[in-house]
């Protein structure tokens, strides 16, 4: 038996920029360390596995070292791969995860993630991970919960395109991601994400990231829809709108290449 795998550019409308993500379709899901096993192989930032659930569909991530909770380029990843090559007809998808349900919408703009909003709280700015990003935030918060992602706040979109962290000097300064910001040249705001605790020391394009990045970014210009991009190498756009307690995410994807997993 193979499998079939997509490699998917997300958050881009042009190969070779956005975010790759791998996306395995499976008839029914395979024993963990197996799944772990591909997403190392595949050696992505992000392989989204899924699985039919009635209408619906069960959506899993990984790093090549890991499970995550939530993923958003590999959602968008997923949802095209469904649109566009396994014949999907209808307007949305949900899926089921580790973060509950999550909507993607087709829309004459591109795909729409519903995802969850994360309110933050600020904390005090640590030293030792303005030393590893080589560059003194202005402010620093956390979510509500004490989960992860950090975000270190800076003045100027230039902090961030040209920040060069030490990834080793980083993941001994926190066991959490960090997601750093400052308001945007051309856009709203701009952001970069260091995940050197997940086995990936820049994320290109990282949508989770906005379900936190929105509602300080919201407080702080003053409106609900702003247009964020990710300053990574690669980059990435997102359209991104706070209702309520979800944060909605558009982009566009793209479908580098395709083909089969042989033996696993």
């Amino acid at each position: 038996m193979t499998l079939p795998i997509y490699q998917v550019d997300a958050f881009t409308s042009e190969v070779f920029s956005g975010n790759p993500a791998a996306v395995v379709p499976l008839p029914q899901w395979l024993d963990d360390v197996t799944l772990q096993h591909i997403a190392q192989e595949n050696n992505l930032s992000e392989t989204a596995f899924y699985v039919p659930r009635g209408s619906d569909f069960e959506l899993r991530w990984f790093t090549p070292v890991q499970e995550v909770e939530l993923c958003g380029h590999a959602t968008l990843a997923a949802a095209h791969v469904l649109f566009e090559h396994a014949g999907l007809q209808r307007s949305s998808i949900t899926f089921h995860t580790r973060s509950g349900e999550l909507g993607v919408g087709r829309t004459d703009t591109g795909l729409t993630l519903d995802f969850p909003l994360r309110l933050l709280r600020t904390v005090d700015v640590d030293v030792a991970i303005c030393d590893a990003l080589g560059g003194v935030a202005s402010e620093a918060c956390e979510p509500d919960d004490g989960g992860w992602p950090l975000l270190y706040v800076y003045e100027f979109e230039a902090d961030i395109a040209t920040m060069q962290p030490d990834f080793a000097a980083l993941q001994r300064a926190t066991d959490k991601p960090v997601v750093v910001t400052a308001p945007g040249d051309l856009q709203d705001f701009v952001s970069r994400f260091f995940a050197p605790q997940f086995g990936i020391n820049e994320d290109p394009v990282t949508g989770s990231a906005h379900c936190c990045l929105m509602p300080y970014w919201q407080r702080r210009l003053g409106r609900s829809a702003l247009h964020a991009r990710q300053v990574s190498t690669r980059g990435g756009d997102l359209l991104c709108e706070v209702k309520g307690d979800r944060v909605f995410m558009t982009g566009t994807a793209v479908t580098y290449a395709h083909g089969e997993i042989l033996r696993y």
